[in-house]
């Protein structure tokens, strides 16, 4: 099913790409207009949690690495993909049961449709 295949490579990089941009937004942007506008904080909330959110971000960083290695290195091997594919599962459902629902869509869904197309692949 390579055409299977291709799509969720392709759900895998923008999940990848996703969590590139929450990295910079997250360590670099925080206290920034853009970064206080998308996480809907002040700007004394956002300097408050600067330290938390770079953390934070770095664990994003982490799953870029893991994502794109399931990518590059280990291409015929479902496995590392799947597995980071699923902590994104589980930080994104966690952060919409912690955080509120738009977390889910923009952080869970994504790796689940990757997820269910590396197991149809």
């Amino acid at each position: 099913m390579p055409m299977i295949e291709t799509a969720a490579n392709v759900v895998v990089a923008v999940v990848a790409l996703l969590h590139a941009w929450f990295l910079v937004l997250e360590m670099f942007l925080w206290q920034r207009p853009i970064g206080v506008r998308t996480f809907r904080m002040t700007p004394e909330r956002a300097s408050a949690t600067k330290v938390l959110a770079a953390n934070q971000g770095l664990y994003n960083g982490f799953l870029v690495a893991g994502l794109l290695w399931g990518l590059w290195l280990s291409p015929n091997d479902h496995g590392v993909r799947a597995f980071f594919l699923a902590c994104v599962v589980v930080a994104g459902t966690f952060g919409a049961a912690t955080v509120g629902r738009r977390v889910f869509f923009v952080q869970a869904l994504p790796a689940l449709v990757g997820f269910i197309l590396l197991l149809l692949a």
